[in-house]
């Protein structure tokens, strides 16, 4: 059962993703007990799980950082990456995906598709990471496999093909029916081991359809499984119906009385293959927290989740700006990501994706980005907060390293003698700030490395100083994401620090633009001078500017040339670019950053001895600053979208309450006896929402956001 591990077919990278509470956690849990990792099952609600080892994750009952663990299977490796499911801590998410080549996305039965599933499986989308779909939580009241099929087919748009079919519903769920073999699988209360046998009478009829669905679905989408489907289907008009006789890896099922249009390796196969490119998921169901699925879920995981062979090679730049692409080979030079960085009581803790090559112990490796070369003092295979010492680690692995002193999330490591820069996950901007400072004056400098420390472990913290009040500002993703960041200054640092109020990041755009605005940078003083001139037309990059200016990583900004003649020479011509980039970080009304606009240069002149790239930088830079001066501004808010769950006769309170904080009602719906509005609503209006919301609806009320970009804020919203 454990042979083969090293070999890179034999190895999966996968992360389980859902909405905060669908049960990814104790998935992860019995996934560690069902392969004999752990001994003992670990339970959310006691603390004792092994990926939540963090004390605010036990104390408050979520997943905030992404645990990296690694358990055997049926002859496979498989490094597995719990993620949160909350909102504000998305980027842990984004960079985790960038390391994977598979994932398993769980729902729950009752809610199915939930607003954070759906922006997680947006990202594993942009990421092109194939995935498994697991209903969860079954045996709860309310629970129905089908409604939650439909929501992923509505919501999500993929294909959903179904490979199982609950034995008993709610309370009374014990087991499944996998479509593929015909056989029943029941877990009995207290037994450690799934017990297999024929498919229950009275849902034998029930099967025989649900499998027929699923060859069709699958014919319909696979061209070698539409040929079998067509000849079967054609050679079954004139067949008297005696009985199949389906054989997969050894394991014979006799299915009496089956007409089956494709054979079960068919089946398989074709279902591996649409998985792998996205075109369809495969969906199974159970309850993690009864330990029912579990083993049917790695089964899927081995046969239809990529391997590191099976996904295109990594690409990326080299020294001279072309790309090249490194295959998972443990013979080639060796290039790996850094995805995560973890302070611990043994060490510095950097996290691993190797891409390509071998590492061991003691080896030197460069950091492509900055150019300075470290050694590896030691190598680990992560089980969350416990760490077992490896000797080495091949293309494939995800493994932890000590040693490295200046490797930061989305750094390169590679060969020394083979450079290679692989492109690092993207890094969202922060949308709230609050004001930290410590409450002793002799602890400001601890509190300035604490800080430091924060950043350099989440990239998406951002600390700076205020010019203007000389404030400490710390900027995240959410109140919980810097309420969990300042929580851990106070533990892990023993700093007593005060936090102002939260405050939004607002940015600016244009609404209105100018054309031809002139600018000659001149400068003599003795020696060489400086010489640029340039012409620029400003204008919205959406013609109804500030309706919405997306969710997208960095600024939305775009810059063209259209200078004819020679003019400007192109490399003045990117230099004008990056002093216009200089610009967007201060607009005019409050200082914000500037997004969606669009910047042409239109002419320009050169002088042949004073002309250069800085002349021509400073000249873009004070060109769209008086522009944007001369422009019509306005200031954008974070909005997003809120899904709100209370019982239906608290509507009319909320839906009022959402009025009076600028919600937009965009939806309602019943579901399982409750009620769930959708609005969409400016971020800085949902401060404290949580303890009102429960206040009004006698605590049953609960709410979850996703961004969904910015929009005009009212005038009379401070700029600072």
């Amino acid at each position: 059962m454990r042979t083969n591990l090293n070999t890179l077919t034999a190895v999966r990278n996968l992360g389980i993703l859902a909405h905060v509470d669908a049960g990814k956690t104790t998935v992860t849990e019995r996934i560690l007990y069902a392969t004999g990792t752990t001994h003992k099952r670990g339970e959310v609600h006691d603390g004792t799980t092994v990926t939540d080892f963090d004390s605010q994750e036990r104390d408050r009952g979520i997943t905030i950082f992404a645990a990296a663990v690694s358990c055997a299977w049926d002859g496979h490796r498989i490094n597995l990456i719990d993620t949160p499911g909350h909102v504000d801590f998305a980027d842990e998410v984004e960079r985790s995906l960038r390391v994977l080549d598979g994932a398993v996305a769980v729902f729950d039965a009752v809610a199915g598709v939930e607003p954070q599933s759906e922006s997680v499986w947006r990202q594993a989308d942009r990421h092109g990471v194939p995935r498994l779909a697991f209903v969860n939580k079954l045996d709860r009241a309310g629970a129905d496999l089908d409604t939650a099929v439909e929501s992923i087919r509505e919501r999500l748009h993929p294909a959903p093909l179904v490979v199982q079919l609950p034995i008993g519903s709610e309370d009374g769920f014990v087991g499944v029916v996998d479509l593929l073999r015909m056989r029943a699988l029941t877990w009995v209360d207290g037994s450690e081991t799934v017990e297999e046998g024929p498919v229950p009478e009275e849902l034998r009829n029930e099967a025989l359809r649900r499998r027929r669905l699923l060859e069709e679905a699958v014919a319909e989408l696979h061209p070698g499984a539409l040929e079998e489907f067509c000849m079967q289907s054609t050679g079954d008009a004139g067949s008297t119906g005696d009985g199949i006789q389906a054989t997969v890896e050894g394991i014979q099922s006799p299915v009496d009385g089956i007409q089956s249009a494709l054979d079960t390796r068919t089946l398989v196969d074709a279902l591996r293959d649409l998985t792998r490119t996205g075109e369809g998921v495969v969906v199974l169901c159970g309850s993690a927290y009864r330990n029912r699925g579990i083993e049917p879920l790695l089964d899927a995981v081995v046969a239809y989740l990529p391997s590191p062979l099976d996904v295109p090679a990594v690409r990326g730049t080299r020294d001279d700006g072309t790309e090249q692409e490194r295959a998972a080979d443990p013979q080639a030079p060796f290039a790996a990501l850094a995805f995560k960085v973890s302070a611990t009581s043994t060490g510095r803790l950097t996290y691993l994706r190797v891409y390509s090559g071998t590492i061991e112990k003691g080896a030197t490796v460069m950091d492509a980005g900055t150019r300075r070369t470290e050694r590896i003092g030691r190598i680990l295979r992560v089980q969350a907060d416990r760490h077992a010492q490896l000797e080495r680690a091949v293309a494939g692995d995800i493994v932890a390293v000590v040693g490295l002193r200046s490797a930061r999330a989305g750094s390169t490591l590679c060969a020394p003698d083979a450079p290679l820069v692989l492109e690092p996950p993207s890094v969202a901007d922060p949308v709230v700030s609050v004001a930290v400072e410590a409450r002793r004056s002799t602890d400001t400098d601890r509190l300035a490395t604490a800080l430091a420390r924060l950043v350099e472990e989440d990239p998406s913290l951002v600390a700076r100083t205020d010019p203007e009040t000389g404030q400490t500002l710390l900027s995240g993703m959410g109140e919980l994401h810097l309420e969990v960041a300042v929580e851990k200054v106070r533990r892990e640092h023993g700093l007593e620090v005060s936090v102002g109020r939260p405050r939004v990041a607002y940015r600016e755009t244009v609404v209105r633009g100018v054309s031809g605005l002139v600018y000659r940078h001149v400068k003599q003083d003795g020696g060489a001078g400086q010489f640029a001139h340039v012409v620029l037309d400003v204008e919205p990059l959406d013609p109804e500017a500030g309706t919405s200016t997306g969710t997208g990583t960095g600024f939305e900004f775009e810059f063209r040339s259209a200078v004819v003649g020679g003019r400007v020479p192109q490399e003045y011509v990117r230099a004008v670019e990056a002093g216009c980039r200089d610009a967007l970080t201060e607009g005019p009304i409050g200082g914000h950053p500037v997004t969606g606009l669009r910047v042409t240069l239109t002419d320009g002149a050169t002088h042949v001895k004073d002309s250069s790239d800085t002349a021509f930088r400073t000249a873009g830079r004070f060109a769209l600053r008086e522009a944007l001066r001369a422009s019509a501004m306005t200031l954008l808010e974070p909005v997003v979208e809120v899904t709100v769950t209370v019982p239906e006769d608290a509507v009319g309170t909320v839906l009022g309450d959402l009025a009076a904080r600028r919600g937009r009602v965009s939806g309602s719906a019943t579901r399982a006896g409750s009620a769930v509005v959708t609005a969409t609503v400016p971020l800085a209006e949902l401060f404290g929402y949580a303890t009102r919301l429960r206040s009004r609806t006698q605590g049953r009320g609960t709410f979850t956001t996703r961004p969904t970009g910015y929009a005009p804020a009212p005038v009379a919203t401070p700029t600072r």
